[in-house]
């Protein structure tokens, strides 16, 4: 799904999906090796980093200013929100947020994020076409900042700076497998992401089905992505990936599915991210089924 383009749906993998948002070129060629007696190409690294400069993410914090926050939310509107998209009610979610940047056009725009359990404290989970457009290598995004616990203007935990984005390398050459791990920076007090707001769990090669949460920043109205919204179904295969009944838009794009999810104590299990609609006017939410490819992008985030 988009995150809050207004090109909403193209063709991809035999289902609707949002536009791949893109920005700056921060893509990183294949490496290769010599063998005794002639040199080839080694196998291609599944996983793709992107990296930004100390500079570069201190520009992204002084760029995203409450004003400017608040400027991106009403500059778009895809129409009112879905019946099965709810305000979330419960315990106030630390571990979800906004996550800013700008597109490879020079537009500022959104998706959600989701700060999980990691062995460096600093890893977020998102969808991959969050961070890069998908079969178009050279097309990233820039001026990332994560904003856990947002709610209608208030950031009561700050912003985090996406220090860099770990993505499949099948997304960045072929649209395939739709989720990704950022890792950010300590906030201004040297803290890191999950000592200030705790992790959710995440679960890799879960069987599809079960009862699911999926949490999202949509810029549909009246919320315009000032407010967590929800929806609950249960999780079915179809396409290749899994579906929940939902109608999430653009600007939930990477928000959580969590499992066993506990709206008291607002702990669940990640099991995927928001990637794909059914329509513009939505009835399903898409998810990737994380595996084996994406838990070599959860270890390269949070080994970094």
């Amino acid at each position: 799904m988009p995150e809050t383009s207004t090109s909403l749906i193209r063709s991809f993998r035999g289902r609707a999906t949002g536009l791949a948002v893109a920005g700056t070129v921060l893509a990183l060629a294949a490496q290769t090796v010599v063998t005794a007696g002639a040199a080839q190409a080694a196998p291609a690294d599944p996983v793709s980093v992107l990296s930004y400069t100390a500079k570069e993410r201190k520009a992204a914090l002084a760029y995203w200013t409450p004003a400017r926050i608040k400027a991106v939310g009403k500059s778009v509107d895809l129409g009112p929100t879905g019946p099965k998209a709810k305000p979330y009610r419960g315990t106030p979610l630390k571990t979800v947020g906004r996550l800013f940047f700008v597109n490879s056009k020079g537009a500022d725009t959104w998706c959600t994020a989701t700060a999980v359990k990691s062995a460096n404290k600093s890893a977020v989970m998102t969808a991959a076409h969050c961070v890069r457009r998908g079969s178009s290598p050279y097309n990233t995004n820039m001026d990332m900042v994560f904003v856990p616990g947002y709610s209608k203007g208030k950031m009561p935990y700050g912003a985090f700076a996406v220090r860099s984005a770990v993505t499949p390398r099948s997304w960045e050459n072929d649209s395939v497998h739709d989720m990704s791990a950022l890792v950010v920076d300590a906030d201004k007090k040297g803290r890191k992401l999950t000592e200030v707001v705790g992790g959710q769990d995440i679960a890799f090669n879960r069987p599809v089905g079960g009862t699911v949460s999926a949490l999202g920043y949509p810029a549909t109205s009246p919320q315009r992505g000032e407010e967590l919204l929800r929806c609950v179904g249960t999780a079915k295969k179809e396409h290749g990936t899994q579906v929940i009944p939902c109608s999430l838009s653009g600007g939930a794009s990477g928000g959580p599915w969590l499992a066993g999810f506990n709206t008291t104590t607002g702990k669940g299990t990640l099991i995927s991210v928001n990637s794909a609609l059914d329509s513009t006017t939505p009835t399903k939410m898409y998810g990737e089924i994380l595996g084996a490819t994406a838990k070599k992008v959860y270890d390269r985030a949070q080994r970094a």
